[in-house]
């Protein structure tokens, strides 16, 4: 990626809180153009650990009706899932 934000937003959900309480596997909401290597250069500068793998994937905004017969689209966004080495964590409190 030539030049941008890459990590959108930090996504907290019950399956991301109970994969990073496991797994050590942490979700955030990245730009949709971004690679893996972007994805994991980012996370480590941003908080300071080292990342063992980058796992992503790409979801199609759904269709809503507006009140007439014309339809809209939800924007497409791309998900990352980051696992990071044993012994790291990061703490978003």
């Amino acid at each position: 990626m030539k030049s941008g934000i890459v990590i959108k937003k930090v996504q907290v959900t019950e399956k991301g809180t109970a994969l990073a309480d496991t797994q050590n596997k942490y979700f955030f909401e990245v730009d949709g153009s971004a690679n893996k290597h972007d994805i994991k250069r980012a996370v480590e500068s941003l908080f300071d650990v080292r990342v063992n793998s980058v796992n992503t994937m790409n979801y199609v905004g759904k269709l809503r009706r507006e009140r007439s017969t014309h339809y809209g689209r939800r924007p497409n966004w791309k998900r990352a899932i980051v696992t990071l080495k044993e012994g790291e964590s990061i703490d978003f409190t």
